[in-house]
């Protein structure tokens, strides 16, 4: 099915048939669970292994700004305080 030639119907068919996976994805165990979601992530053409690699290279990159000063840190204490003024 091409994206351009979607009609009504079928975007109302796309959401039953997802609303009907997603519950039957709910029902399964945790584990199960997980594994499906890394198969539909795998699905994406993005390994999880890529996505651990992406995010081990963030994490390295924001080490390094955080001990080259180039980026400020808050204690959670900070955070918190801030979150408790902000939210009711």
């Amino acid at each position: 099915m091409q994206w351009s030639r979607l009609k009504a119907s079928d975007l109302k068919f796309m959401s039953s048939s997802l609303h009907q996976n997603e519950e039957q994805a709910r029902s399964l165990s945790a584990e199960d669970q997980a594994k499906l979601a890394e198969c539909m992530l795998e699905s994406l053409h993005t390994s999880i292994e890529e996505i651990e690699t992406a995010w081990s290279e963030e994490i390295a990159l924001r080490i390094e700004a955080f001990q080259k000063g180039e980026i400020i840190a808050y204690s959670a204490e900070e955070v918190f305080a801030e979150a408790r003024q902000i939210l009711p």
